[in-house]
């Protein structure tokens, strides 16, 4: 199989093929690009593999095309970065390990050293870039059948593969997730093997597959292959405790493990925003701690949207997901994803519509996005009536939001103001009047502008035994 034309398509190979000629070594395009290219996705990650040295062939080919390149000596790797490409150089290898670590012992070694070593049948395929030789395929294993039998498959024994290389059990999920794959029997029976070899494994690299595999389009294929593999217990215990249902009376509750999962899908096909989707995941977390059982009402979970949104932090830390505003934005969504729920359930009112859009701020976009994916029931009547619902919510909080401008609330009278206004210190006192106007605006008691907020202000103030200055 020949894929000179595809390669001819971009200069870059034919200046890579010239200048491995110069130095006298031979040159492939390996792994992932390979695999797109016959999936006939566009991808612009090309790794290369020379026998000889990956940073001299970056050099040269960094001098021909005028360009900088970033050399790694430790790993022996060199990057080209562009517009068009990321070119990452490495020389052929072959590598063992030790029991206790995913660090391997690399020495130099042949193309066959090198295509053992991948993840992968499917990431496994090279194609050559030498001489008569340019363009033909290298396919050892297999990997254009099993790309056609879309099966993800380890090159050598799985439990040599995984054991060697823990993290390869995450990548094999996340490559069947995002390409709708299955995982060859044996290949998954070496994940549950080898599953507790993850613990070695950083959790930066394993939060980074997590991630990848939330983005794919059908997230909750992913997580439940971590689950069943014994993955997920290890990694994400409090996803885990959400599984199963538990009967008292005759009265169940729904299995939010699996609930959580439709939520997740439904909302990735409204949004791509990976935070957006980590509140999915996160937004039922606290029903395991709060789940309650009463004789009269069956299963409760009071509280669980508070609690949940106290949860989100310490999982944030655990697997070193950023605690920026990222994280505040996950926590805010957990804790208010109840609220425009209980609004459809009863009359709306003006202060209830004005104090939700003070505390969603610009993401009450998103909040709807999330409710509308948390309706989850099979009762298609009960489905179309919450959704009729939610749309009356939107357009009264449109409404509210036009005529009030409570969005991203800012008070019209500073604390500043305030202590000029009255002569006096910072104190509890300007907090109190502060709150008091902020309350006023909410309840619909006084515009939100500076004119009635003043007004209030000078009447609060007397009651506090407080005079205006000149």
């Amino acid at each position: 199989m020949n894929y000179r034309s595809a390669l001819d398509e971009h200069k870059i190979f034919n200046i890579i093929s010239d200048e491995s000629e110069k130095l006298g070594v031979q040159s492939f395009v390996i792994g992932g690009w390979v695999r797109d290219l016959i999936l006939k996705r566009h991808s612009k990650d090309v790794d290369l593999v020379c026998i000889g040295s990956g940073i001299t062939l970056a050099t040269s080919v960094a001098k021909r095309l005028n360009t900088n390149v970033s050399v790694f000596k430790n790993f022996g790797t060199a990057m080209i970065r562009n517009k068009e490409w990321d070119l990452e150089f490495v020389g052929a290898r072959k590598e063992s390990y030790r029991k206790e670590s995913r660090k391997p012992v690399v020495e130099d070694g042949t193309l066959e050293d090198d295509q053992n070593r991948r993840d992968f049948t499917i990431n496994a395929m090279g194609i050559s870039l030498n001489g008569n030789s340019y363009g033909e395929l290298v396919d050892p294993f297999g990997g254009v059948s099993d790309l056609k039998s879309k099966v993800i498959k380890t090159p050598l024994d799985p439990g040599i593969t995984f054991s060697d290389d823990p993290l390869r059990m995450m990548r094999a999920i996340r490559f069947a997730t995002q390409l709708n794959f299955d995982i060859d029997a044996d290949t998954y029976d070496g994940i549950v093997k080898n599953a507790e070899r993850i613990k070695i494994v950083s959790k930066e690299r394993i939060s980074d597959e997590l991630n990848k595999i939330i983005l794919s389009v059908r997230p909750s294929y992913g997580f439940k292959l971590l689950f069943q593999s014994g993955l997920l217990k290890l990694i994400f215990t409090e996803m885990v405790a959400l599984y199963g249902v538990e009967t008292i009376n005759k009265k169940s509750h729904k299995d939010n493990f699996y609930h959580t999962l439709q939520v997740l899908d439904n909302l990735s096909e409204m949004s791509d925003d990976l935070w957006l989707r980590w509140a999915a995941i996160l937004h039922d977390i606290a029903k395991p701690a709060t789940k309650r059982f009463n004789n009269k009402v069956g299963w409760t979970f009071h509280g669980h949207e508070d609690r949940g949104a106290r949860m989100v932090p310490g999982i944030f830390r655990r697997l070193k997901l950023p605690l920026n505003e990222k994280m505040h934005y996950v926590k805010k969504l957990v804790r208010l994803h109840l609220r425009p729920i209980a609004l459809v359930k009863k009359e709306i009112t003006d202060s209830a519509l004005r104090r939700l859009l003070f505390e969603a701020g610009d993401d009450i976009e998103d909040l709807m996005k999330l409710c509308r994916a948390d309706i989850t029931s099979k009762n298609e009547y009960k489905v179309k009536r919450y959704l009729e619902n939610f749309n009356l919510v939107e357009k009264k909080l449109k409404e509210v939001e036009e005529k009030d401008n409570i969005r991203n609330f800012q008070p019209p009278v500073s604390g500043e103001e305030i202590m000029k206004a009255f002569g006096v210190s910072p104190g509890r006192v300007i907090g109190d009047i502060k709150e008091a106007i902020k309350e006023a605006i909410l309840e619909g008691e006084i515009q939100n502008d500076k004119t009635a907020a003043w007004e209030l202000m000078i009447e609060i103030g007397k009651q506090k035994g407080l005079e205006l200055v000149n």
